[in-house]
């Protein structure tokens, strides 16, 4: 019996092994707790080891590939198409297997377990924002059932609410007041925990070189740099800079059918929070770029004047994609290139 390629079901408290032979027939199933399989795979000839991009996949295939074996790890969306029959863990790790095997599946690279650790910030940031937004929202639905409203934007909200505080007379003494007044304190509990956040991140990003390259773009600050060099790494696993940009979901959708091609908005696929924060940096640097004198200039005011200005910014979010491959890739450093005069 020789294991060509082993796949392997990851759950928190048991896992499912499939082992396949050269003819990809399965002679190989073993279901066994997390922790024993790097001990029962240090004692498999190398071979092909294949998981999904899940929870604990990059840490589990950085031990698995110290001992020799080559990790490949993919996509869940990709591995379902090839379960067969009924879902059960069996038939996952099956078809985590007969996927690796496929000439044209697309896998994933392993992280550094620094990368790992950015993208815990990104990911701690990113749910202390969300309550924060909570918070507002709440308080605002609190003031309302008291005839009390405020403009829009936090930081309005946050002057208003400081003039609420300050005025006994529009908000009196009482239960509401004091739920008002804890309220606010949590409110800035939790700007505090986000501006240390933001701190650790611009120290990270003035501490790595390829970090303070990608700041010279405009519209790409510590976080933004920090968030891209912790999901894609050296960008090795995209061979061009289109494919980065699909990645993210900045490109059009398309839906071919009969030979008439159509293409529809963004496809949104890939990750959210890397989209967000490049369209967001896009609708910043854009009313400064596009009154430069200079070739990306150009193209920007040549867009908005035949597409609206949301398209402008989903475009541009996409060329600063494929500026930031190109930075990673090729170690370039970012230049406004002047316009070409006719």
């Amino acid at each position: 019996m020789t294991i060509v390629m082993i796949g392997i079901d990851l759950g928190k408290n048991s896992c499912s092994l499939a082992g396949l032979d050269e003819s990809g027939a399965v002679v190989l199933r073993r279901r066994m707790q997390p922790a024993t399989i790097v001990s029962f795979a240090a004692k498999q000839p190398h071979c092909t080891i294949a998981m999904e991009a899940c929870c604990g996949a990059h840490y589990l295939g950085r031990l698995l590939s110290s001992q020799g074996h080559t990790v490949k790890l993919m996509a869940p969306e990709y591995v379902r198409p090839y379960v067969k029959a009924q879902k059960n863990d069996d038939r996952d790790a099956e078809a985590i297997a007969e996927a690796a095997t496929r000439p044209t599946m697309r896998f994933v690279d392993l992280k550094t377990q620094e990368q790992l650790d950015i993208q815990s910030l990104h990911r701690v940031r990113s749910r202390l924002v969300g309550a924060r937004t909570s918070l507002i929202n709440q308080l605002r639905a609190v003031l309302l059932e008291r005839g009390m409203t405020a403009p829009q934007g936090r930081r309005k909200f946050e002057q208003a609410i400081e003039g609420l505080l300050n005025d006994p007379e529009r908000l009196p003494e009482g239960r509401v007041r004091q739920l008002v007044v804890d309220m606010r304190e949590e409110w800035l509990g939790l700007d505090a925990r986000i501006g240390n956040l933001d701190t650790e991140f611009v120290a990270l990003a003035r501490a790595d070189e390829t970090a303070r390259r990608l700041t010279s773009i405009p519209g790409i600050g510590a976080l933004n740099a920090t968030a891209l060099l912790a999901a894609a790494g050296n960008a090795e696993g995209f061979d061009h800079a289109r494919d980065f940009g699909a990645w993210l979901g900045l490109v059009p959708r398309q839906h071919t059918t009969g030979g008439r091609p159509r293409l529809l908005g963004i496809s949104k696929r890939g990750n959210t929070y890397l989209r967000t924060l490049l369209i967001h940096g896009a609708r910043a640097a854009l009313p400064t770029l596009e009154k430069t004198d200079s070739a990306l200039g150009q193209w920007l005011r040549d867009l908005l004047a035949r597409r609206h200005r949301n398209a402008v910014v989903v475009a541009l979010a996409n060329k600063m994609a494929r500026i930031v491959w190109a930075l990673i890739r090729h170690k370039a450093v970012f230049s406004l290139k002047p316009a070409i005069v006719a």
